[in-house]
């Protein structure tokens, strides 16, 4: 690995830890020749996804989209960014055991959602706003519906 600041390709390793559930590792360099640190990630290089969109276009499974999305419909919600990390790393997961090479994007939509629900329902519902396209109100009412449905009621004396 050639060091970032000075390019001598002689570093050492001082810490390597396992994320995303060992999808990824990160590992801590120290080059020998200039004394600097930085950080590298290895990732298995598995099958490339693509995702089979409504259209019938297919386009490689972008990570970093999936992160945008959530990012959008978590925004300002008190959900921080290793929660989003762990429901992509959820989604992965659930994608790699279900399917082959392709995923369709209504399955993909739905595996997200599913995950979202269990983690925040207002963001739960701006990601179906969008994935769904809700077109009015009775969109709205119509998802929260099931969600209100099954949620406690407070106890309220008369």
């Amino acid at each position: 690995m050639k060091c970032p600041y000075c390019h001598a390709d002689n570093d050492r390793v001082i810490d390597s830890r396992s994320l995303q559930e060992g999808i990824t590792i990160r590992r801590r360099r120290e080059c020998v020749a200039c004394r600097r640190r930085y950080t590298t990630y290895e990732r298995y290089e598995g099958i490339e996804f693509k995702v089979l969109k409504k259209d019938g276009v297919r386009e490689p499974f972008d990570p970093d989209k999936l992160r945008r999305g959530l990012e959008k419909a978590c925004w300002k919600r008190p959900v921080s960014g290793v929660q989003i990390q762990a429901v992509i790393t959820a989604v992965l997961h659930k994608i790699y055991e279900s399917f082959e090479a392709e995923v369709p994007t209504d399955q993909l939509g739905e595996i997200v959602m599913d995950e979202l629900r269990t983690l925040d329902q207002v963001a739960y519902v701006r990601f179906a706003s969008v994935y769904r396209q809700f077109q009015d109100v009775q969109d709205f009412v119509d998802e929260l519906r099931p969600m209100l449905k099954d949620a406690p009621r407070p106890n309220v004396s008369p």
